[in-house]
């Protein structure tokens, strides 16, 4: 084998860009380059599929390819992904950055990095409008012969939050067919996955038409447990207005995993109308309540955004007293970061950045007690667990309900029930880092 051919694929950010990941590994097979083994250090093309939620993350990527080069100065760096796509000045004088390949080109990725090789190429920037790009790339996810899968069933957005670049990052809404995501699932049930993630950069707006009739989010979720022996499904991001009574009684059926991804931001309406977000406190209020009430038990992951350039000292204590008093598991907490190009960062306003932070930690803290408390009522409880061949945070198994679990004497059975789900007691749980931010139950399996 050519060891020139020979990559890795560096996934930065959100569960799209891990579909996506799937995407560009499966490309590149396709053309005859090869993937490094986990841990096997004799890559000489290193794919970043970046992130650019935040400025941050680009700062990251960069950070990353310099690194890169310290260890292999005369290895291959292409970057893809979002930052690709909005910050391509970033990597255009960037030295260690070969090719950068925006997201609108990212299909053609193999191809470009062929011409690259044979020296075809006049250029090192691809790019085009990312808002005339019309297809999804479907078909990608994970390689074989694992457990759990994401699946993009949607990409682009077209809400235009005031603090969110990710618009001009993937460009306008659209969707995988029905029919494409329903043969994609028996793909993977065949290949051995036994848990789908349905994931999007907002799944809210997932359509489709079959004999003229429009079909929306719920329809494509009837159709794939109707049509598919996937035993687990899961749903990433969901507004609070998304969840509908409709998408609520779809939970009857136990292979829709009582999991709430809730993408709030704020629980004060003032600051949730500056952000250009389509609902208000009370809609938050009542799609925590509605899912406390039809799903009981779920566990619920919410994202809050502190420090808003508008958010008052009393708007955030609204946003934390309104939280105090609902119904949830824990939250992820993102103190506000300047997004340059996107319409807050041209506010002439702003909150400073270290209340952005101390109110960041009085979020977590609320969050890290109600995580505690909902770990402990897990205890003696019996739960459905999935028997990852590539372990979660802290665990060998994923429940039902998406807590990680450890399981006594694991390392006894783990090869051979990787990929079943079994019955296990959850004896207790401890935190798996110091700020106590992630928790994992203790269990031990159930006499059969």
């Amino acid at each position: 084998m050519d060891h020139t051919l020979k990559y890795q694929v560096h996934t930065f950010g959100c569960k799209v860009n891990t579909y996506d990941a799937g995407l560009i590994q499966k490309n590149l097979n396709a053309h005859g380059f090869s993937p490094v083994i986990h841990g096997d250090k004799s890559a000489r093309i290193h794919v970043l599929n970046t992130c650019a939620v935040t400025a941050q993350a680009t700062k990251e990527a960069i950070r990353y390819i310099r690194r890169l080069k310290v260890k292999d100065p005369f290895c291959t760096v292409v970057v893809t992904g979002c930052a690709a796509q909005v910050d391509t000045g970033s990597f255009v004088d960037l030295p260690g950055a070969d090719l950068i390949i925006a997201n609108s080109h990212k299909g053609s990725l193999p191809t470009l990095l062929g011409k690259h090789f044979r020296g075809e190429l006049q250029e090192k920037v691809f790019k085009s409008n990312i808002f005339k790009k019309e297809d999804l790339e479907a078909g990608g996810g994970i390689e074989k012969n694992h457990t759990r899968s994401f699946l993009k069933i949607q990409d682009g957005c077209n809400s235009f939050c005031t603090y969110c670049i990710i618009p001009f990052a993937r460009g306008k809404s659209r969707s995988i067919s029905i029919a494409l995501l329903v043969e994609r699932i028996n793909e993977l049930y065949t290949e051995g996955c036994r848990e789908v993630v349905l994931t999007g950069v907002h799944i809210g707006d997932y359509e489709d038409e079959i004999n003229g009739k429009k079909m929306v989010m719920e329809d494509l979720i009837e159709n794939l447990l109707a049509r598919t022996k996937m035993p687990r499904f899961r749903l990433s991001s969901l507004e609070p207005v998304e969840v509908t009574d409709r998408l609520l009684d779809l939970y009857q059926d136990s292979r829709l995993c009582p999991h709430f991804h809730m993408s709030i931001q704020s629980a004060n309406t003032e600051v949730l109308f500056n952000m250009k977000r389509k609902y208000t406190q009370e809609d938050v209020k009542k799609s925590l309540l509605a899912i406390s009430e039809k799903v009981p038990g779920s566990f619920v992951g919410m994202d809050v955004i502190t420090g808003f350039p508008t958010e008052t000292e009393e708007q955030f204590q609204d946003t934390l007293n309104t939280l105090k008093e609902l119904p949830w598991t824990k939250i992820h907490v993102f103190p506000y970061s300047e997004r340059q190009g996107t319409r807050a960062a041209a506010l002439d306003v702003s909150v400073y950045p270290h209340v952005r932070a101390e109110r960041a930690a009085k979020i977590r803290e609320l969050s890290s007690l109600r995580f505690a408390a909902q770990a402990e009522l897990q205890l003696s409880k019996n739960k459905r667990v999935l028997i990852l061949k590539n372990s979660a945070k802290g665990g060998q198994g994923l429940s039902h309900d998406y807590w990680p679990v450890q399981i006594a004497g694991a390392e006894d059975f783990l090869e051979h029930w990787a990929g079943q789900e079994i019955e296990v007691k959850i004896t207790g749980y401890e935190h798996s880092n110091k700020t106590q931010m992630e928790c994992h139950l203790l269990g031990e399996v159930c006499a059969p």
